[in-house]
């Protein structure tokens, strides 16, 4: 009885993500380069902020020279070891490059602060543009890029438009985690209700955001989210809050440079892992327990009840039922897996995924009891004052 009603909750659940008229799992939200757009930017900043990206940050400047005439590219330089100061400031002295490049060097992190977000109130102090893109140092564009951007927000009356970033998926690492992170991104944020303004729910995808520059000052710049950990997100919902609207999607045209090996998945989820759940051990014993029905129940039920009783009518039922949850749940996964342009049997593989995200979710609230909020960048954030 107990692995029926795990199998049945299971398959509700993810047939009600196939079902609901949102399509969270689907990637219909995208934004491609557009060659058509117009090409003058002469209205764009570019506010990059960079913390030792000396490996990526050429290879970004870069593929900005191809994006269109008049953009101006402004680099905050958050107290760099690596020489990304230097790789900056010699392709902003370069008298022969069309883009215009301005190195700011970032002071000391104060009190209350994100260091990303400090580097980003520093550089905006610079902007004298209507439109700011706010670019990861490890984001390459493809060429026309933000001119489709720019196009995006002018058809949807945008205050925000922002891009989840094509993740890097070429190891066996990635190519478990990638499609995952992005799959459980898009179920907590559904991309169609965070681009609805009549929806309370607000997203963004802080890798690239093309804001429009007043409404941001209008916040009170980035010091109105200024200790945020998920601060594109906390973004999004202030000026959502604020009447903007806000467009969020999926594009082939905005690349992360940067690999992720399995500790680099572990700090990346849980350094805002916890903070997502509010710091709150119900919240996390609730999700837990969602993430162990919905994503480990349909196997786990599968070959227990296989092995154990497979003749007796209540097992037979249960792994029909788990049989099913299992092949909806592929389904809810296949359309990011094809995004991903991975093979279908790596559409099967969800739950070992969530065995590691959910430990990743753990992991990230026992370093917030034992006093650490996050870690980032050589960067520690404590938990208590």
């Amino acid at each position: 009885m107990l692995f029926t009603l795990c199998a049945g909750a299971a398959l509700l659940a993810w047939l009600a993500v196939l079902v609901a008229p949102w399509q969270p799992h689907r990637t219909r939200e995208r934004l491609e380069a557009d060659s058509a757009a117009p090409r003058d930017l002469s209205d764009v900043t570019v506010l990059i902020p960079a913390r030792d990206e000396a490996p990526v940050i050429a290879r970004t400047l870069a593929a900005l020279r191809l994006q269109g005439e008049g953009l101006e590219v402004v680099v905050v330089d958050d107290q760099s070891t690596d020489g990304t100061r230097e790789i900056c400031a010699a392709l902003a002295a370069e008298t022969s490059s069309a883009l215009a490049v301005t190195v700011v060097v970032g002071s000391a992190l104060p009190s209350g602060w994100a260091g990303k977000l400090w580097a980003l109130e520093q550089g905006l102090a610079r902007v004298r543009r209507p439109l700011t893109l706010l670019l990861d140092a490890d984001i390459e564009l493809a060429a026309c890029t933000v001119p489709a951007l720019r196009r995006r927000a002018e058809e949807h009356v945008a205050v925000l438009v922002s891009v989840l970033a094509e993740l890097h998926c070429e190891s066996l690492v990635e190519k478990l985690l990638t499609p995952a992170f992005v799959l459980f991104f898009k179920l907590l944020y559904p991309f169609a209700l965070a681009n609805d303004a009549r929806r309370r729910t607000a997203a963004a995808a802080g890798g690239c955001m093309l804001v429009r520059t007043d409404d941001l000052r209008s916040l009170g710049g980035f010091a109105s989210i200024r200790g945020a950990l998920i601060d594109d997100c906390s973004l999004a919902a202030a000026l959502k809050r604020a009447g903007g609207t806000t467009w969020l999607g999926l594009s082939h045209s905005v690349h992360s440079l940067r690999a992720y090996g399995f500790r680099d998945f572990w700090r990346m989820v849980s350094r805002s892992a916890f903070t997502q759940l509010g710091y709150s051990p119900p919240l996390l014993l609730a999700a837990s327990a969602a993430m162990a029905i919905t994503l480990l129940g349909p196997p786990v039920v599968l070959v227990v009840a296989s092995l154990g009783h497979g003749a007796a009518q209540g097992a037979v039922g249960a792994v029909a039922l788990s049989a099913l949850a299992w092949l909806a749940m592929t389904a809810a996964y296949w359309p990011v897996i094809r995004f991903y342009h991975l093979r279908a049997l790596w559409a099967t593989t969800l739950p070992a995924a969530g065995v590691l995200f959910l430990a990743m979710t753990w992991g990230s609230a026992f370093a917030y009891w034992r006093g650490t909020k996050a870690t980032w960048k050589n960067r520690t954030y404590a938990s208590t004052p």
